[in-house]
């Protein structure tokens, strides 16, 4: 197999290469490492691409049967590996676990060859740190590819890999998905187990998963990665059948509530809200039922949540750096998570109080999209930024309060279901006049993945993305 042709297959794809003895697992692993080399200078997506990756466990047997993988350098760990968090402070660090995510990893058959970039402690929508510099989109390097699970996204819209891991806690997952033309969900919350020592992390917020390019991929890592473990607070409802038999399944009428007022203090972008209108019309078309539906939260709501958790935060930090034997400081920490961690270290912060937060809130949202089957809305309300600006951490001009005003403002969109447990994915239905993506979000009823499958695969086949190919990619000549 040449890179040429490694590049426009997706996992599913591959895996079935290796089944019937066209490739092996570790051609594939050769071929993901010759991509890195030919595109991962101008990206920086990847931090570290394994000196063992020839021999790295998963070669074999499972859905993906041998594909390459990399892991976001934040949240589920592998045991002996580099977990840097994107931070000085964390430098050098390894993890002493395995986490249940990547032991699922390699019984799914993938192979785990590198890590990816993402901002320091992963706190920004943006793709920069002081530590490992700028991931570039590849779609326009001088856009971001959008944060946290930022190396991520790059690497896998620039063929590095066919899907990658991410976690969402504000819309991570989704996020870098929307700006790079990718496939992100975020799963119900329980759905992944974060075990054995990050189950339902954040208090709840954040959840683990992949970045992949075609709906099918999302289907069976859901399948790979699903399922309660020993430990786990609670068990979700569990899927009637595989998640990849719901690509056979019809769908039912639904009823849509589709978003098109803003939700936050930032306006949606006119093309942005085009790709919502359209999407609806196609909705229509395909016998659903639209109807429009108001902001369901305050955005101050989600601020509040966001500050209170700051104490929470400070308090890990502090011991995380006690255990290490470092120091917190403007040598190891970037000048916004100085200052949120000085915030949090001074607030007041009381569980009780946050969970009550998070309670109305979840409660809040829940009555007001209680009646629609799916919402429609963007994913972000603005395609790529450009670096730098107000969301960087490592922007030093706003306080801890503006910086998570600014934040709740742009992700609007996507925060708010980490919030109450929705699962929500982000698809790449369309671009603007200048080529860059514009991901738009569907969102399912809470514990319902299986929807989310079947509507996600009726609007990839009615809007096939699987052609377009950024001008960074590992398959051009």
């Amino acid at each position: 197999m040449r890179l040429s042709e490694y590049v426009d297959y997706d996992a599913t794809g591959l895996a079935a290469l290796v089944t019937s003895g066209q490739v092996t697992p570790s051609e594939l692993a050769q071929l993901a490492r010759e991509a890195h080399e030919k595109v991962n200078p101008r990206i920086n997506a990847v931090l570290e691409f394994y000196e063992d990756s020839d021999g790295v466990a998963g070669a074999s047997g499972g859905r993906f049967h041998g594909v390459p993988f990399l892991r976001k350098d934040f949240g589920v760990t592998e045991a002996g590996r580099l977990q840097e968090k994107g931070s000085r402070l964390f430098k050098g660090c390894r993890s002493d676990t395995d986490s249940f995510f990547f032991r699922r990893a390699r019984e799914g058959g993938l192979r785990t060859l590198g890590r990816t970039a993402t901002p320091e402690l992963a706190m920004s929508l943006m793709s920069e740190s002081i530590l490992n510099g700028i991931t570039r989109n590849p779609w326009n390097l001088e856009r971001s590819t959008g944060g946290s699970s930022a190396g991520a996204a790059a690497a896998v819209a620039a063929g590095i890999t066919p899907l990658a891991h991410g976690n969402d806690g504000g819309g991570s997952i989704r996020i870098p998905a929307a700006w790079c033309g990718l496939v992100g969900l975020n799963p119900s919350r329980g759905r992944i187990s974060g075990g054995p020592n990050r189950q339902d992390a954040s208090f709840g917020l954040q959840r683990e998963f992949v970045l992949c390019r075609s709906v099918r991929d999302m289907a069976a890592a859901l399948d790979v990665f699903s399922g309660p473990h020993p430990g786990d607070p609670f068990i979700i409802v569990q899927p009637n059948r595989p998640f990849v038999d719901e690509l056979s399944q019809p769908t039912a009428r639904l009823i849509v509530g589709v978003a098109r007022t803003k939700w936050g203090a930032i306006d949606i972008e006119p093309e942005v809200l085009n790709a919502v209108e359209s999407t609806a019309l196609l909705l229509e078309e395909m016998g659903h039922i639209v109807r429009d539906i108001d902001p369901p939260y305050e955005s101050t709501e989600y601020t509040r949540i966001m500050l209170g958790r700051s104490c929470f935060s400070a308090n890990l930090l502090k011991d995380e750096a006690r255990e290490m034997g470092r120091t917190i400081s403007a040598d190891t920490l970037e000048p916004i998570n100085l200052k949120l961690y000085e915030y949090g270290r001074n607030s007041q912060g009381h569980a009780g109080e946050l969970e009550e937060l998070l309670r109305r809130m979840r409660f809040r949202v829940g009555e007001a999209i209680h009646s629609f089957d799916v919402l429609l809305t963007p994913t972000m309300p603005m395609v790529a930024l450009p670096h730098g600006g107000i969301n960087s951490t490592i922007n030093a001009t706003l306080s801890a309060e503006e910086f998570k005003a600014a934040d709740a403002a742009n992700i609007q969109y996507t925060g708010v279901f980490n919030v109450s447990g929705h699962p929500s994915v982000s698809l790449p239905l369309t671009q603007n006049a200048g080529g860059l993506p514009i991901g738009i979000q569907i969102v399912g009823r809470f514990g319902d993945e299986a929807t989310l499958v079947r509507i996600a695969r009726d609007l990839e086949e009615a809007r096939p993305w699987s052609d377009r190919r950024p001008p960074v990619w590992a398959g051009d000549k």
